[in-house]
């Protein structure tokens, strides 16, 4: 497997795992499928504001997965916080995709001198929340039913990476 950032040709195949994931699972709690146009716009802004989106792909230069990071909150003390978000293609899941995607994201996160790494997850995904254990995640918080998608109520669940040791805000990252 390879992992590598994402450009302009990767954008069909984010839109198909995107929109798979809009159409048949709670990781996304949009409901519309979006179109390519809406993709790329998405990777552009992404790419000019200096967050990784990462693609993973198999032997045959197919890609598999995608993972990318953006602001926690749009306000200048957030700065140093970033929230993820990792998709695997639906018939690709549960081959450890997932995770080198969020090692590699991690990787960046630490690179860009990020403090903090949030996922906010559907408190029913159990293997995205235990992923996210086993990479030093915890859970910081629960928020019943403030979702909805498939004609119920979603709870969403919280859980913070702390990416460095340092102590000071505007010190530079130390980890340890």
């Amino acid at each position: 497997m390879l992992i590598r950032d994402a450009n302009a040709t990767d954008v069909a195949a984010i839109l198909a795992i995107y929109n798979d994931a809009v159409l048949h699972t709670t990781a996304i709690w949009n409901e519309t499928p979006v179109d390519a146009a809406n993709r790329a716009a998405w990777l552009a802004a992404r790419k000019a504001a200096g967050m990784p989106v990462l693609v993973s792909e198999d032997s045959h230069g197919v890609v598999t997965g995608y993972a990318s990071f953006g602001d926690w909150r749009p306000f200048e003390g957030y700065r140093h916080s970033v929230e993820h978000s990792v998709y695997v293609r639906h018939d690709c899941r549960e081959r450890g995709i997932g995770r080198a995607l969020m090692e590699a994201l991690i990787v960046r996160a630490r690179t860009l001198g990020k403090h903090v790494m949030v996922a906010g997850i559907d408190a029913a995904n159990v293997s995205s929340i235990a992923l996210h254990a086993k990479l030093g995640f915890r859970e910081v918080g629960r928020l019943p039913e403030v979702g909805t998608k498939f004609g119920r109520w979603l709870d969403l669940v919280f859980l913070q990476l702390t990416l460095d040791a340092r102590r000071d805000p505007d010190a530079p990252p130390r980890q340890g």
